[in-house]
């Protein structure tokens, strides 16, 4: 019997990914970890075992991982007590230690290549799995279209559709239809080490132009893009990293063309217009 297990089971991929591995193994089968368990007991699928997963404690993690074969590591998010590539490198250290056979990791798109501070976590946590020698599959997740969202909700509701990034295109899809496939290489028998995941590049013209409501759109430079965000509350940190998201996307580092996610899926991503309505109604 196999068992698999995933980290980061209350958070919005991690939910997702839960309830869709449930409906393709066994649900008692399926190990549930999360710093809440509590949370974690109230929102998971009947049957799935709960264990404690806190990212900062690698002996527990290493108890909770014991008898595990198959694990989904969800990326953790930066500007934690404990660094992001630390919390990575604990799972990553305790599944060894517990001898789990396989990792899939959500990591970053071309995360061996990229050169934008942003993939910097991601590379060096593929590189620790890496030199544990246990089978591995890189999950790198293109840009989800949520990540758009209060602009997109923004613009159906009046405001100006603002961005800074040009022509540059990224291959957005719903957050939902990436954890759907994580979920899909956990429970596959035959998996490649990497997936390029993405949906069809696409310019913010693009998102734009599928969005429903009456907006100016505005193209403007990244200066003015960052002083926007400052006059709209947000500190200098968050507009900087927000603003390189744009730069990023300008430079083209996210133009993927892939079909990796719909043939994982087994069916086409979900329609411009259509996902950036569930974004809005989010």
């Amino acid at each position: 019997m196999t068992t698999y297990a995933l980290t980061g089971a209350t958070g919005h991929f991690g939910q997702i990914a839960i309830k869709v591995l449930a409906q393709l193994v066994p649900a008692n089968q399926i190990v549930a970890l999360a710093r809440n368990t509590e949370k974690a007991k109230a929102i998971v699928p009947e049957g799935v075992q709960v264990r404690p997963g806190d990212y900062g404690d690698t002996d527990q993690l290493k108890q909770s991982l014991a008898g595990v074969d198959r694990l989904l590591l969800i990326s953790s998010q930066p500007g934690g007590a404990i660094t992001r590539l630390q919390q990575h490198k604990n799972v990553v250290d305790a599944a060894k230690a517990a001898g789990v056979d396989y990792i899939a990791y959500t990591s970053f798109p071309h995360a061996d290549q990229a050169t934008t501070p942003l993939a910097a976590d991601h590379q060096a946590t593929e590189d620790f799995i890496k030199a544990t020698g246990i089978n591995y599959s890189f999950l790198r997740n293109n840009w989800y279209l949520e990540n758009e969202g209060a602009t997109l909700k923004g613009a159906a509701e009046g405001k100006p559709f603002v961005y800074s990034a040009a022509g540059g295109k990224a291959g957005w899809a719903l957050e939902s239809e990436y954890a759907e496939a994580a979920a899909d290489i956990l429970a596959a028998k035959e998996t490649k080490p990497v997936y390029e995941f993405a949906g069809q590049p696409r310019t913010y013209s693009d998102l734009a132009a599928a969005t429903p409501g009456k907006f100016k759109v505005v193209s403007i430079d990244d200066d003015a893009y960052t002083k926007g965000l400052k006059d709209a509350g947000l500190d200098d940190a968050t507009a900087d990293l927000v603003t390189m998201f744009q730069t990023l996307i300008r430079d083209n580092q996210l133009a993927e063309k892939t079909t990796d996610l719909p043939e994982v899926l087994g069916r086409e991503l979900t329609p411009l217009g259509e996902a950036i309505k569930k974004v809005i109604e989010a």
